[in-house]
């Protein structure tokens, strides 16, 4: 199975930064393309019925399906996937106040913390139901329930993960990620949800922080705010998992003999660093709202901070999509196939049912 790793090199000297440039070259030439057919939408019918969001991940996983970039070219791709998007992140936070936290309300907040929770439950409940083994299902769970590629690579060295499993288990979220955030404006539509509530079941729903926003912006900025905010309350339970499954850890049946290709070469029960529990961009985002709801920022700077974090999220979705191997879920067999999609088609269900209770939008 191919992979296109999306670890954090290191770019600490200026040697290092020209590896850069290939893959960040390709990443703006995907990004230049997808406004190019946004443009050509607009142009032709009035109006972008795919934004340039949506067209990066097309574009970028079209161009992967055809062409599997060589190692020269993953370095750039990693640091748009990872750094840029991360930066983008941040800079949002300057457009959500601490008003709209309080507009989310405490029920709201307090009900994505059990949507996780019971997720996590019954993705891990289908896994073993359909024989995958505990750690695959754990898993599978934690990434279709948490935040994506960040929670499997999170919880792979609490658990004692092997390799062929994470491969696998990011494999699917970064397939399935553009399936859902190409179908689920379709359904947000289809059910008549306000742009506030569709971007709570975004939030909710989505893998990463980016397909959040991609898949938000067919309702609007308030659906992205509201998406943004629910997702990153969402990440931050990655945490109090982690600390849950180290405790579960020791009593996990251990791997068999032959298999000890454990991530990142920590046994089971290992606990990641404080940094992916709590990762800085979250803690830049949360700045941002905080000098936002102060009136730290001048009116006029708002407008430009908006664009550059589209742009940049943008190229990061490009690179998302320059990640994403179609084929590479064929490799991975049924069982796993039928677990992540029946998980993340419950996950669904449970957040469209709690978001109708609280009446959110």
């Amino acid at each position: 199975m191919t992979v296109i790793r999306l670890a954090r090199p290191s770019y600490r000297a200026p040697a290092a930064m020209f590896r850069l440039l290939p893959g960040i070259a390709l990443c703006l030439a995907v990004t230049l393309s997808a406004y190019a057919l946004a443009a050509g939408e607009r142009a032709m019918f009035g109006v972008a019925w795919l934004e340039a969001l949506v067209l990066a991940i097309l574009v970028g996983t079209v161009v992967r399906s055809v062409w599997t970039p060589g190692a020269a070219w993953h370095p750039g791709i990693a640091f748009s996937a990872k750094y840029l998007l991360e930066v983008a992140v941040v800079l949002l936070g300057a457009s959500i106040s601490a008003s709209t936290i309080v507009a989310a309300g405490s029920a709201l907040l307090g009900a994505i913390a059990g949507i996780v929770a019971a997720a996590i439950l019954v993705s891990f409940a289908l896994g073993r139901l359909f024989g995958l083994s505990v750690r695959m299902a754990l898993l599978v769970a934690c990434g279709n329930s948490i935040c994506g590629n960040s929670a499997i690579a999170a919880v792979a060295p609490v658990i004692g993960a092997d390799g062929d499993d994470v491969a696998a288990s990011i494999a699917f979220t970064a397939v399935l990620g553009v399936v859902v955030v190409l179908g689920l404006p379709v359904l947000g539509i289809a059910l008549g949800m306000s742009a506030t509530a569709f971007g709570a079941l975004a939030g909710l729903t989505v893998y990463a922080v980016p397909q959040v926003i991609a898949a938000a912006s067919p309702f609007g900025a308030a659906a992205i705010q509201m998406g943004t905010l629910v997702k990153l309350v969402r990440v931050l339970m990655l945490g109090p998992v982690c600390f849950v499954l180290s405790l579960v850890a020791p009593h996990i049946a251990p791997q068999p003999e032959g298999d000890d290709d454990v991530v990142a070469g920590e046994a089971a029960g290992g606990r990641p660093s404080l940094g992916k529990l709590v990762p800085w961009f979250i803690l830049g985002f949360l700045a941002m709202v905080a000098a936002r709801s102060l009136g730290l920022f001048p009116h006029a700077v708002l407008a430009p901070v908006a664009a550059v974090a589209t742009v940049l999220t943008v190229v990061s979705m490009a690179a998302l999509g320059l990640g994403v191997d179609v084929r590479s879920v064929a490799k991975a067999g049924g069982r796993v196939t039928l677990t992540v999609i029946l998980s993340l088609v419950a996950l669904g269900a449970l957040s469209f049912a709690v978001l109708s209770l609280l009446r959110i939008g």
